[in-house]
């Protein structure tokens, strides 16, 4: 159900995975500004949990529940809530783990796909961050998002990474992980008893 949205993405719900911040922004989210009539993740996950916590019928509901899932984690992936010039990371060409690849390629997957101890190993880290006081506004986990991306080392100098961007940037990409699932866990619950 995860990957649902990426697999039925067409040209109108192709802008409700990212938002891009302008780079004068100082990652502050401006929805008139970077989220014309709610086309972006932003809208998108605010207007799918108002449909979650509605009396909607149930396969719309259930289509909305899908939608979230995806978008708080689109947009917990630092690079969904990214610079528009270089189209979210995309456009950050590197050479990482023997092939060919970019930035955001990179957040999404193969820091992943190749944690120290596998897909274990990262569940074990997730497990140790400590729950803290999520905030259920997605417009803060986007200026979240975005100030990671800003972050001094962010965007690696060097085209071929070695170990040393891993071993800077995993510590943040298992607090990102983290946080999204405390975060979509309080929206799920918050809608489910909303709508009852």
């Amino acid at each position: 159900m995860s990957t649902w949205a990426d697999e039925v993405r067409s040209p109108t719900t192709a802008a409700w995975h990212y938002v891009n911040f302008p780079r004068d922004a100082d990652c502050r989210y401006d929805g008139d500004r970077m989220c014309l009539q709610g086309n972006c993740v932003v809208g998108a996950i605010e207007r799918q949990i108002t449909v979650l916590a509605s009396t909607a019928p149930e396969e719309r509901r259930l289509l909305a529940l899908k939608y979230v899932v995806h978008f708080v984690a689109d947009v917990h992936q630092p690079l969904h809530a990214g610079f528009a010039d270089d189209r979210g990371g995309n456009n950050h060409q590197l050479q990482a783990y023997g092939r060919g690849s970019n930035l955001h390629a990179l957040w999404d997957s193969a820091l992943l796909q190749q944690w120290p101890g596998g897909i274990t190993a990262l569940k074990e880290a997730m497990e140790k961050v400590p729950s803290t006081a999520a905030t259920s506004d997605p417009r803060a986990w986007a200026e979240d998002s975005c100030r990671v991306v800003s972050a001094a080392g962010f965007y690696p100098m060097r085209r071929t990474l070695d170990e040393s961007y891993p071993e800077q940037w995993n510590s943040q990409l298992v607090q990102q992980l983290a946080a999204a699932g405390q975060r979509l866990a309080e929206a799920l619950n918050a809608a489910f008893a909303a709508g009852k």
